[in-house]
């Protein structure tokens, strides 16, 4: 497969180095994509000087900061152009261990051919480092609200260490999506799982991050709350018409 990392960045310019380095040992067949949204830090001038020495390392430099959602489709389409097979998602913090990307395509590779990877955290032989409790329950809780409103077959639609196939990308309508941070993620599950698409997960360990500061904010926890509110009360109710349309051709069948 042509793999294409795509890592969006604001104000990562003491950690992208390192996250490049790791990622070229990791899977050095592998293209990088940096995102940057003017970080005003310079980490876009760190992303130019990494491109100028790897000929894999491309940076694509975005005007203003315009949230998560928008950085990863820009990369989706900049990966679609030029004929990728694979786009993988992964932070720049480090809090995503590149060492574990060999298995996430390893498993977007097998015979089965999942329609998306998803790098999980709440399954068997996953597992955060260093989080706090209230992080902790804050992803549990959120996860659990997602299956419960959407039936989402996953254990972790939220996190952001994931591969998707390049025709799984082309089958979803990116000019349509507008979530940004977690919703984000969890939004483009749920995309894939409404078109039919299968979904894998393999465990991973993910580490909080040890520079910079998290993006996690206020406003992103209530957009992914109502935004899968509006979304669970839909599905809920598309099926709740489904099962009252049967029991009718039922009654009138008799």
């Amino acid at each position: 497969m042509r793999v294409l990392v795509v890592i969006p960045t604001y104000n990562e310019r003491a950690s992208l180095p390192r996250v490049i380095a790791r990622t070229r040992a990791a899977v050095p067949d592998a293209d990088i994509l940096v995102v940057d949204d003017a970080s005003p830090d310079g980490t876009g001038a760190v992303a130019d000087e990494a491109a100028a020495r790897d000929p894999r390392v491309r940076a694509l430099h975005r005007r203003a900061k315009d949230g998560l959602g928008r950085a990863y489709v820009e990369g989706f389409r900049w990966a679609l152009a030029r004929g990728y097979d694979a786009v993988v998602e992964m932070d720049a913090d480090g809090s995503h261990r590149p060492e574990q990307l060999p298995a996430l395509l390893a498993r977007a590779a097998a015979g089965d051919a999942p329609d998306l990877v998803l790098g999980a955290r709440w399954v068997p032989g996953g597992a955060v480092v260093n989080w706090p409790l209230h992080r902790q329950l804050l992803s549990r809780g959120g996860n659990l609200y997602v299956r419960l409103a959407l039936g989402l077959p996953v254990q972790d639609a939220t996190g952001g260490f994931r591969v998707y196939p390049a025709a799984t990308l082309r089958r979803l309508p990116l000019d349509d999506i507008q979530s940004q941070g977690y919703c984000f993620q969890v939004d483009m599950t749920w995309r894939v799982h409404r078109d039919g698409g299968r979904i894998a997960e393999v465990p991973i360990s993910f580490v909080e991050r040890t520079e910079g500061r998290s993006k996690m904010s206020r406003d992103i926890v209530l957009e992914a709350l109502w935004r899968t509110t509006l979304w669970g009360v839909a599905h809920r109710g598309r099926q709740l018409c489904g099962v009252l349309r049967g029991a009718g051709r039922r009654r009138t069948r008799r």
